[in-house]
């Protein structure tokens, strides 16, 4: 009886050292995407809060710019002198908000949540916040000071970005 030796057949497949760097380098390219797709998740509701807070501030800019320029503006419109034009002295004149009746009236109250002209919240908005500032600047736009008011309106969003929208009510 004869022992033959078998012939040697060449072993194919990866060594452990091929293994270990193949790991390592998936590991490495995993932990990139990952990374990304932290970024991009993080501020995937931005859209959301921008479009919200440009939808707020038409709410209160065309609630404001409907009322009338100054508390001694004629019914139906016109223009008032420099006295009546409130620049000196921004703000309510007493009033509730479901009560203004001028523009300046809107200076300074800061809403959060926002409500609507009733005075009452804006669902959806629970932790946005909103502030007005108004004052006479007709000579940012070529008039008498006393002739036109800004409107600055300031939104925050739950994010803690700001969105500043501003507008010019004339005083005609």
């Amino acid at each position: 009886m004869t022992f033959r030796r078998p012939a040697r057949v060449s072993q194919q497949g990866a060594t452990l050292v091929e293994l270990v760097m193949t790991i390592v380098i998936i590991s490495i390219a995993i932990a990139g995407v990952v990374g990304a797709f932290a970024l991009i998740i993080g501020r995937s509701a931005e859209p959301l809060n921008q479009t919200r807070a440009v939808a707020l501030s038409q709410l209160y800019m065309d609630e404001i710019l409907s009322k009338s320029f100054a508390h001694g503006s004629p019914v139906g419109g016109g223009a008032v002198d420099a006295d009546d034009a409130d620049c000196s002295n921004p703000g309510p004149d007493g009033e509730t908000r479901r009560t203004f009746n001028d523009v300046d009236d809107y200076h300074n109250p800061t809403n959060a949540p926002p409500e609507n002209s009733e005075q009452e919240s804006l669902p959806g908005y629970n932790n946005f916040q909103v502030s007005i500032s108004v004052a006479c600047a007709g000579t940012e736009v070529g008039l008498s000071n006393h002739e036109a008011k800004r409107i600055d309106i300031t939104v925050t969003d739950p994010s803690g970005n700001t969105y500043l929208f501003s507008a010019y009510r004339g005083n005609f």
